[in-house]
């Protein structure tokens, strides 16, 4: 009995599909950048979102501008990743054209995919770490319900002119946040809601009665501007990062093709060509 030797040839083996040290590599390397331009834009201010009290006085197109900024990063870390990616691979001698530019498209994608889920489990690792760094007995800025997005109204809702020694206002505050976010909900604060805070008031920080229903008509007017501004800030920050996301997906493949070409014998780049022949010049004794 023999075996049929067609079906041992070299060409019916099919090779992997992914060169997954090419796709790690560039993965790393796109996260680095993503991290680097990402820094970059909070330490210059190009925030979608902030705890500070005065993030609500930036601008609609503050917003737009962090939203673009966060699209044109990823756009840069996963054009290099695709790049590199793309670059790198070994190329199969039996490939056509096309399975070339597919299988590079293919390393793009997948160094696309590996460089979020890494992003994502730094972002969650530093966030949980700032957790567990963070003491049992918290302020209140950290306990309530509404803190940090009320917390400047909060602040001047139990202003008082003497403060007493030792004076815990946790409860107070919290009570007074949980009523003042439902000032955004479809039927507003009801009244005896509305009541129960300016008695709250009243009793902690010792003004008139009248004082106290001033300070939360004004509290209840500017917690509404507050959530609202939060609520769009949040949706322009959701449509950005998923745009990001979505294009840096279709950067990244289409830059792998072209490293991929590149790999291949296409011209390179200018500032690659440039590269090259200086560690060749280098190389010379």
């Amino acid at each position: 009995m023999t075996i049929e030797s067609d079906t041992l040839r070299p060409e019916t083996v099919r090779p992997g599909l992914l060169n997954w040290s090419s796709v790690f590599f560039a993965a790393v390397v796109a996260a680095a950048f993503s991290a680097v331009l990402i820094a970059f834009g909070a330490a210059v201010g190009l925030g979608v979102t902030s705890t500070a009290p005065t993030w609500r006085d930036a601008s609609v197109a503050l917003w737009i501008l962090s939203g673009l900024y966060l699209i044109l990063q990823a756009c840069v870390s996963f054009g290099i990743g695709g790049y590199l990616a793309g670059l790198t691979r070994a190329a199969i001698a039996a490939d056509s054209p096309e399975q070339a530019e597919e299988r590079d498209g293919l390393h793009g994608l997948a160094a696309w995919a590996v460089a979020t889920i890494l992003g994502i489990s730094i972002a969650t690792l530093v966030s949980g770490a700032s957790l567990l760094r963070s003491p049992s007995d918290a302020p209140a800025a950290r306990t309530t319900a509404a803190e940090p997005l009320l917390s400047y109204e909060l602040d001047k809702l139990f202003r008082m002119p003497r403060r007493p020694n030792n004076a815990d206002l946790t409860t107070e505050r919290a009570q007074a946040g949980r009523i003042l976010l439902t000032s955004s909900s479809h039927a507003g604060m009801s009244t005896e809601d509305r009541a129960y805070l300016t008695q709250l008031v009243a009793a902690t920080t010792g003004v008139a009665q009248a004082d106290a229903e001033r300070r939360v008509d004004t509290a209840v007017v500017n917690a509404k501007t507050a959530i609202a501004r939060s609520r769009r800030s949040s949706i322009i920050l959701a449509f950005s990062v998923a745009a990001a996301l979505l294009l840096g997906a279709v950067v990244s493949w289409t830059a792998a093709c072209t490293g991929g070409r590149h790999r291949d014998g296409e011209r390179k780049p200018l500032w690659l060509r440039s590269r090259e022949s200086s560690i060749r010049r280098s190389a010379v004794p």
